[in-house]
């Protein structure tokens, strides 16, 4: 029971990070370190924590020990996922309505649908106990994912939460599939390329100020779902950077600016 069989990592072993932000309690910490040995993953990483294990944290992993000695440990969570394509973050939160700003999610069977098939580093990304991932940290990630559970108490403990992301990502990548589109996601490199510019067009374009956050937001939350190619995000550059440069010459003409702000807010 419970033994070690010498068998091969699954091929998304190294692919996919899991990203602890601020974990509170050790136990909590070898149990996701033991989740992510049953189901093949080895990278885990460490944000807002020294890189000490409590003897709690070591019997909680059990045969998981490997991850742990193999755990990177970050200051925040921009340099965890410095390296990924893809940045995927966690939240039971639930608003309702029109005013949910950002927060389209996900199911954790999307996940490895979406992207068993695409090349490219990802980050799952987990907030602490009880709070989970504030909206400044959720806004730092391309595609939300929540697991759905009963309204009446929807906040999941954090190594069972991530027991069933990983679960999903196992159940659907075990083999890799034959008819796969050999795509690519895109270079973290290029992805800042796109948020700098579309946070640069949202600060530039002509409209009220409280506006410009939201602006920003559901851009990126629109254009970085669709999961799009490099080749893609080069024509959107394109566009959005002849875009930034307009709107900058019309800045600084004061007399074309507020007609352009009057008239749009006259629209809206």
């Amino acid at each position: 029971m419970g033994e070690m069989l010498d068998v091969p990592p699954p091929f998304y072993s190294k692919r996919v990070s899991i990203v602890l932000v601020r974990p509170q309690f050790d136990g909590n910490i070898g149990a996701v370190a033991r989740s992510l040995k049953n189901f093949g993953f080895t990278d885990l990483r460490i944000v807002g924590r020294d890189n000490v294990w409590s003897d709690e944290v070591r019997n909680r992993a059990k045969h998981a020990q490997s991850v742990l000695d193999d755990a990177k440990f970050y200051d925040n969570i921009k340099s965890a996922v410095s390296d990924s394509s893809l940045v995927i973050g966690t939240s039971g939160k639930r608003e309702l309505g029109s005013k949910i700003s950002f927060r389209h999610f996900l199911e954790p069977e999307d996940l490895p649908k979406q992207l068993s098939d695409i090349d490219g580093k990802i980050s799952i990304v987990f907030g602490p106990e009880g709070k989970g991932l504030l909206n400044s940290e959720l806004k730092l990630c391309d595609l939300l994912v929540t697991i759905p559970t009963w309204p009446g108490y929807p906040i999941m403990n954090l190594s069972h939460a991530v027991s069933i992301i990983c679960y999903s990502w196992y159940r659907n990548n075990t083999i890799p599939s034959e008819d796969s589109r050999n795509e690519k996601l895109l270079s973290a490199e290029l992805k800042n390329v796109l948020t700098n510019e579309i946070t640069r067009l949202s600060e530039l374009i002509p409209t009220l100020d409280f506006r410009r956050t939201g602006i920003d937001e559901t851009l990126q939350r629109i254009i970085l779902r669709g999961l799009p190619k490099d080749d893609e995000v080069h024509r959107l550059l394109g566009v959005i950077q002849t875009t930034n440069l307009a709107f900058e010459y019309f800045s600084k003409n004061p007399e074309i600016w507020e007609e352009v702000i009057s008239s749009n807010n006259d629209d809206n």
